[in-house]
């Protein structure tokens, strides 16, 4: 068969559903292969918003998503989105097309060497040379995109590749078991948790990749013991749990890092070093039982005195089975701090001043959003106020990036959960800047008739720079802009555009989008003018209180 051929029929064989991306003219033996196959193309308006569709569909299926470009400048809009998987562990392959290797009579026009470009950036980068090597090619990507820890991987195919013949089939999936925790280590980790006083759950991003929520929701109704959440660990366990005390969306001084402060044992599921870590360790301080996947990354701040190293879920299973809640065990002040926290979470969330007040804007989603429900946030200071207030009920339910931290995967995201949960309500909520990063992504929602509801947050500023700057005593400067009419915008791509003009209009407003088929662009004036206040003095002085 043609080579182009064999590498969709190897893609079929590892399970891909859509590809996401913009064709150019060297991958146009791929389009004609792909044509007649059961993947389902998914054009983009641009390549930097197929790479994050497809990120975010490996982060929520653990399946590499996979996204298409061209050569050159399609290549290279890859980057951020390449980063974006990386940093944040979602498995993605990205194909991209070249000139032809064997003879070329274009010179340098539009060569750039993506493959070295793609190498800090990806698990696996390799040129497709040769037909015969598409098999192993292909399957190497898919393993090393899946397997822990997830990541970004990249093919590139040459249009004379592409289309000459080949009697290479494609490779099967080996059948893989992760290892498990060693018995020592988890005798161990049962003698530490037994003698703690204090100990504490915190779980992170490893701990809603591989289905652990089942199990670590046995070991919390079991054990009793505490815990919080990174900000992309939330939802793991539902966070309306009496024993859930907050979100580690600050970097200090919240309710939260009190709790963190008095425990002697922390038992820390899933930590990944990308995000701010939730604790620092010291010299003769806190100890640290480190659970994952993979062995702890040491730093100056992380350290743990014990690692049980193997698949999550398993491991929890183990320490829940040999575990009895202890006599010695004190939760009293944990208990304190989560009716603290709790208490901190309900002021202002009828608050109705407006433009809309951050706590009212999170009250009203959490309340119009089913528990099933996925928001997708841009980055921007709202998702600290989301990551801290919004009570995530299910696993992945809130799609925050806390690794690259990238604006413009807000709608992005929103549309590949869409694509992967159909039947489930789907929102994107963006900042005006971030929004407007990959704002032409509008079309393709609509062309492709989803069911969508992307809530603008306007402030006509970089808002979260804006609170960094308040917070360093700067004064208020270079960081405002112009945006379009949000609301003919939408309709000029065929949706249907919303603006609120006052606080009692926004959970009315989110609730008939919500019920409505169609993609529905919401335009929210919104006021970050407390945020320093708030977030940076105010919270830490009512923590102390504890």
């Amino acid at each position: 068969m043609k080579a182009s051929d064999l590498l969709v029929e190897a893609l079929e064989k590892e399970g891909v559903e859509f590809i996401f991306g913009i064709p150019g003219e060297e991958n146009l033996d791929f389009l004609n292969s792909l044509r007649e196959s059961s993947i389902r193309l998914i054009l983009t308006r641009h390549e930097q918003a197929a790479g994050f569709m497809a990120a975010t569909y490996g982060r929520l299926t653990g399946k590499a998503g996979v996204c298409l470009s061209t050569l050159g400048p399609g290549a290279t809009n890859f980057v951020t989105a390449a980063a974006y998987a990386q940093l944040g562990a979602m498995s993605m392959l990205m194909i991209t097309g070249q000139k032809p290797i064997k003879s070329s009579k274009q010179g340098q026009f539009q060569i750039v060497d993506i493959v070295d470009m793609m190498r800090p950036l990806t698990k696996y980068t390799r040129q497709i040379v040769s037909g015969d090597n598409i098999p192993p090619r292909v399957r190497e990507a898919f393993r090393l995109a899946e397997e822990e820890r997830p990541g970004a991987v990249h093919l590139e195919l040459p249009e004379d590749i592409a289309a000459e013949g080949t009697d290479a089939v494609p490779l099967n999936k080996s059948i893989v078991r992760r290892p498990v925790a060693e018995k020592k280590a988890i005798s161990r980790a049962l003698e530490m948790i037994q003698n703690a006083n204090h100990p504490l759950l915190v779980l992170g991003a490893g701990a809603n990749r591989k289905l652990t929520a089942k199990v670590l929701r046995r070991f919390v109704e079991k054990q009793g013991i505490p815990f919080i959440t990174t900000q992309m660990g939330k939802g793991v366990i539902n966070e309306d749990h009496p024993l859930f005390l907050g979100n580690a969306a600050l970097s200090s001084n919240d309710f939260m890092h009190r709790a963190i402060n008095r425990a002697d044992l922390i038992i820390n599921i899933g930590h990944d070093v990308v995000e701010k870590p939730p604790f620092f360790m010291s010299r003769g301080g806190t100890r640290v039982i480190h659970v994952n996947f993979n062995t702890a990354s040491v730093d100056p701040v992380y350290f743990p005195q014990l690692e049980l190293v193997g698949d999550i879920a398993h491991s929890i299973w183990e320490l829940n089975e040999g575990l009895e809640p202890q006599d010695n065990w004190d939760f009293s002040y944990f208990q304190r701090v989560a009716e603290a926290m709790l208490a901190n979470l309900g002021e202002g969330s009828d608050d109705d001043r407006f433009p809309v007040y951050p706590q009212r804007l999170v009250a009203d989603v959490r309340r119009a959003m089913p528990d099933d429900g996925i928001i997708a946030l841009d980055n921007g200071v709202y998702k600290i106020w989301f990551a801290r207030n919004y009570k995530a009920r299910c696993p992945n339910t809130v799609l925050l990036d806390n690794a690259l931290a990238t604006m413009g995967a807000g709608l992005p995201s929103a549309m590949a959960a869409h694509l992967v949960h159909p039947k489930r309500k789907v929102m994107a909520i963006c900042g005006d800047g971030g929004f407007m990063m990959n704002s032409q992504e509008l079309e393709t929602a609509v062309r492709l008739k989803m069911n969508l509801v992307v809530l603008i947050l306007n402030d006509s500023a970089y808002g979260m720079i804006k609170w960094k700057q308040a917070n360093m005593g700067f004064k208020n400067w270079g960081l405002d802009y112009g945006n379009p009419d949000f609301v003919k915008y939408a309709e000029s791509y065929g949706a249907n555009g919303h603006r609120v003009n006052s606080s009692e209009e926004l959970l009315t407003t989110l609730q008939n989008c919500l019920a409505s088929g169609g993609v529905h662009l919401i335009d929210l004036p919104i006021d970050y003018s407390d945020n320093d206040r708030i977030l940076n003095r105010e919270i830490a002085q009512k923590s102390k209180l504890v």
